[in-house]
């Protein structure tokens, strides 16, 4: 079984979701707002792809920052607490496979690779 992780009204998400619908892939979808994300989740995250693939510096969210909070992020533990007070600033979509295994982001040739590669 999938999980996707992200925001229910992000763009990328629609996108990844009506892909995996339309190729018969069964998933779970985890909505940071309404199911929420704790530390050690997170963590689970950063442990496996890194804290600055998953801080995405290109976003609204990440712009609307002010200069001070973006120049405090440095280290992951800094990152952490960000992503943490706002997930919306985590790069979205992350599709997690049982096994542990991650995706980041979304393109139809790497989820088609991504999810054939266990079946």
């Amino acid at each position: 079984m999938l999980t996707m992780y992200g925001i229910k009204n992000c763009d990328t998400i629609r996108k990844a979701r009506n892909y995996l619908e339309a190729n018969d892939v069964a998933y779970q979808f985890h909505d940071y707002r309404a199911d929420g994300l704790d530390a050690a989740l997170l963590q689970k995250f950063i442990d496996n792809l890194g804290w600055e693939p998953l801080l995405n510096t290109r976003g609204t969210t990440w712009r609307k920052l002010s200069e001070e909070t973006r120049s405090a992020v440095k280290d992951a533990a800094s990152a952490a607490e960000l992503m943490l007070a706002q997930p919306a600033i985590i790069k979205r979509p992350l599709l997690c496979r049982a096994d542990g295994s991650m995706l980041l982001g979304f393109n139809e040739a790497s989820y088609a690779s991504f999810i054939m590669e266990k079946s």
